[in-house]
């Protein structure tokens, strides 16, 4: 006879060992940013063909009110989107929204998009003969999309992530898809802000879903964080990143000897434990300077660096830029003051 109580104890084993101890969890969504930059609701009778290039770095975000359309990436592959349906692409690149396989597509710039607020656009293009019902509506973002430190998982992610894996494990994304198309279709007043400010949440919840899933099949340094010893190392320097770490008290962290902890950390990591808390420093470094306007001089004494000196260094090294080249240019107004 079969024991359940035995198998499902295997499968929780299975499943603790893919997904990252949860302090770590906290750590990976902690600087997580997702910020909406240009918002379009379109509409389009059928048959119709969407060309969409997001800059380098930009996530992309569709919905669709009413559907289906199908999305078809740079590599040919497709996917068919219903009503309710939303996908994010972390790292955009060239797509397409289509009515139907096959067709022709035409760059969205292309079109021109009516101001209906100031960050959100409307794009029409209708046949007057055709009932309203037939034609497709979607709100597309393009997001600049930040995980702080953990900048490095963007790069491992799905080029595309879908909703409908996630609403099995969170239930409560499905009411603000639901939300999302009404504002679409009815077009109330204020609708265009509210529908901006629930792509952002509905997108950030996609993330925490693929994250609190073990990350799904991605591997190399995401292993990393799945490896309960390591990923305590990993959780102790994104807690501390500004203390004098030795190779010593990391080792201490993962119970191991110095030897075997380092050739294990640059195993899984594909670099040493220094060199990681390096970038670690520089990536948190470029989001407190340019984001968060903290002063240079501060920002280097918070991370652990004696002088400004060679904190600038470190950071010209990391991040290829000298650190009041990234606050000018984010803050341009800055510049001259």
């Amino acid at each position: 006879m079969l024991d359940h109580t035995s198998e499902n104890r295997s499968v929780s084993r299975v499943q603790s060992q893919l997904t990252p101890p949860s302090d770590l969890v906290s750590e990976l969504l902690l600087g997580m940013r997702l910020n909406g930059l240009n918002y379009r609701r379109i509409q389009m009778t059928p048959p119709f063909g969407i060309g969409i290039g997001t800059v380098e770095g930009r996530a992309q975000f569709h919905f669709v009110a009413r559907g289906p359309v199908i999305l078809r990436t740079a590599d040919g592959s497709e996917q068919r989107l219903e009503t309710h349906d939303a996908v994010l692409l972390p790292r955009g690149g060239r797509h397409e929204l289509l009515s139907a396989p096959d067709l022709p597509s035409r760059d969205i710039v292309t079109y021109e998009a009516v101001p209906l607020c100031e960050t959100v656009g409307a794009i029409k293009s209708c046949c007057e003969t055709t009932c309203r019902s037939q034609d497709a509506l979607i709100f597309s973002g393009c997001m600049d999309f930040d995980l702080g430190a953990m900048q490095p998982l963007v790069a491992v992610m799905p080029e595309m992530m879908h909703v409908g894996t996630l609403l099995g494990r969170e239930p409560e994304i499905l009411p603000m898809l639901e939300a999302m198309e009404r504002e679409a279709r009815m077009e109330r007043a204020g609708y265009a802000g509210i529908l901006a400010r629930l792509a952002d949440v509905v997108s950030a919840s996609i993330v925490r879903g693929w994250v609190e899933c073990g990350c799904g099949d991605a591997t190399g340094w995401v292993n990393a964080l799945r490896d309960p010893k390591l990923g305590r190392v990993i959780a102790a320097l994104h807690r501390e990143p500004g203390r004098d770490w030795t190779v010593a008290e990391l080792a201490a962290e993962m119970g191991s000897s110095r030897s075997v902890f380092a050739e294990r950390f640059l195993e899984m990591t594909g670099m040493s434990p220094v060199r990681y808390l390096t970038e670690l420093r520089m990536r948190l470094a470029a989001q407190w300077i340019g984001r968060e306007k903290l002063p240079i001089e501060s920002v280097a004494h918070r991370l652990g660096y004696g002088s400004q000196a060679a904190f600038s260094r470190a950071f010209k090294r990391v991040i290829g830029q000298a650190p009041g080249a990234v606050r000018a240019a984010l803050n341009p107004a800055e510049q001259h003051s």
